[in-house]
């Protein structure tokens, strides 16, 4: 009960119509509680949000179920039932909590999204792990050639822990780019097979009107007083093209015939 006592419950119209004949039948102070509520949300313009504390209604089913509760309710004209204020009744139609703001439900996500979150977190696992080892790797290495530099203990140190330190920040900036870069939506990450294809596609189609563009005859215009115009000449001037290259070759190929008859 008491984690119900700051519960408020929505005042719904059918429920304003069940509570209303108690207001002369409740003891003094529950029907005073009764009264300004209802009195209030009365007043209020309608478009508001009407509201009755949990705590009210369950004093009113709590005298409904008593000795005294269902005498009065059984001499009331036209009498009233009990069961018409139970718990269940009276929560019937309402919402609980109807001003308050509650978090949005999670979204279940899809196997596919699970399967590339589990392998986006395996990546960046990875990647961490690499940057470890190549900080370690470079503040080792760097600590080993000074001391085949026969350098002092405390240079040593130095020069490693600045390697090791320089390799760290370098390996942060590299991480932070690929994470900035993983969590955005895939939508707006432009992938370069998808702007290739994109690319391919409308070079394709440009391609092919310019063809059928090509392909189309153009109109055929008649000869007229100025002279021929392309359309109608145009199969006349090949064949007198392929006439004019056939007779070429065929004085070619004499030449060599009459040199030899002359020698």
């Amino acid at each position: 009960m008491p984690a119900t006592q700051d519960l408020n419950v929505s005042l719904e119209a059918h429920l304003t119509d069940t509570l209303r004949p108690l207001l002369n039948l409740v003891p003094a102070p529950l029907s005073t509680q009764l009264n300004a509520t209802l009195s209030g949300h009365d007043d209020e313009q309608s478009s508001s949000l009407k509201l009755i504390p949990y705590s009210l209604l369950s004093s009113v089913s709590a005298w409904a179920r008593s000795a005294e509760g269902m005498a009065a309710l059984a001499s009331h004209e036209p009498p009233l039932h009990v069961s018409d204020y139970t718990m269940i009744a009276l929560l019937a139609g309402t919402r609980t909590s109807p001003e308050r703001n509650f978090p949005d439900a999670p979204v279940r996500r899809t196997p596919e999204e699970e399967a590339q979150k589990s392998a986006s977190d395996r990546r960046a696992i990875t990647a961490l792990l690499n940057a470890l080892l190549s900080i370690l790797g470079s503040g080792g290495a760097t600590w080993w050639a000074a001391g085949r530099l026969a350098w002092k203990e405390e240079w040593k140190v130095l020069l490693a822990l600045f390697v090791a330190i320089v390799v760290a920040v370098s390996e942060a900036v590299l991480y932070l780019i690929w994470d900035s870069r993983r969590s955005r939506p895939p939508a707006s990450r432009g992938t370069p097979r998808a702007a290739l294809s994109a690319r391919i596609a409308e070079r394709l189609k440009k391609t092919d009107g310019s063809a059928s563009a090509a392909h189309e005859p153009g109109p055929s215009v008649k000869e007229g007083e100025d002279g021929p115009v392309t359309g109608a000449t145009s199969a006349t001037d090949a064949s007198s093209v392929r006439g004019t290259l056939r007779a070429r070759g065929r004085n070619i190929s004499a030449a060599p015939q009459s040199d030899g008859a002359s020698g």
